[in-house]
């Protein structure tokens, strides 16, 4: 089965592409060990759940993944 972002719930702002994901190269964590994966693909990041590959993935644009990554340096998606 292909994986790709086809067949997901359709958004009316939704302008990312459907990307074929099935040979992306997906990273974890720099422990390895996290529950999170990512993927640089066609100029987008993809970002899935470890535990469940099969799962939809999500994407990001350069600009989005930038704007995530400072902001959870910065704390702001912090449980505590």
């Amino acid at each position: 089965m292909t994986e790709s972002t086809t067949g997901r719930q359709q958004f009316a702002s939704w302008d990312k592409p459907e990307l074929d994901l099935s040979d992306a190269d997906w990273r974890s964590g720099s422990q390895g060990a996290g529950d999170v994966q990512i993927a640089f693909v066609e100029g987008f990041v993809a970002m899935r759940n470890a535990g469940k590959p099969g799962s939809p993935s999500l994407i990001f644009t350069p600009a989005e993944w930038r704007a995530f990554v400072i902001n959870a340096r910065d704390g702001e998606f912090d449980l505590v």
